[in-house]
């Protein structure tokens, strides 16, 4: 399975987030291709710690199950829910957020963030976050054609 943490993976990545433009439209959900910027960019900044959250009750409950789901070798279904706190309401500058996300992206070749707690899946393993990251960016990516 593709990791964030494999070199060609980000290249691979960053050369999808480089095609993206102003008129890139959604092939599902509700957010533009700004938002989806952002939003993407949250998760990153929560992965390489960044931002921290608290796992939910109901991840408490069925983080762990779905984690194992997630873990699958296959993308992630269209129109999942997202925590409620990586909703994008607002729009940017999208070349803008273009290069910080990719400069999030490099970040990666020094991940340390042991003990990482996603809000909903709980607790995450360096393989888990790198495999989530992947799949996170390459779902969203996918939604917009890129």
């Amino acid at each position: 399975m593709k990791t964030i943490f494999d070199k060609a993976t980000r290249d691979e990545l960053i050369a999808r987030i480089n095609s993206l433009n102003e008129t890139s439209a959604a092939q599902w959900g509700k957010m533009n291709v700004s938002q989806m910027a952002k939003h993407c960019m949250q998760w990153d900044e929560m992965a390489l710690g960044k931002t921290k959250y608290k796992q939910s009750f109901m991840g408490k409950l069925f983080g762990k199950i779905a984690l194992k789901d997630m873990m699958k070798d296959a993308p992630i279904k269209k129109n999942l829910p997202t925590v409620p706190s990586f909703v994008i309401k607002e729009t940017g500058d999208l070349a803008e957020e273009k290069k910080k996300w990719i400069g999030l992206l490099n970040e990666y070749q020094h991940f340390s963030n042991d003990g990482f707690i996603h809000p909903f899946f709980g607790a995450m393993t360096k393989e888990n976050i790198g495999i989530m990251a992947y799949k996170h960016m390459d779902h969203h990516l996918r939604q917009f054609n890129s």
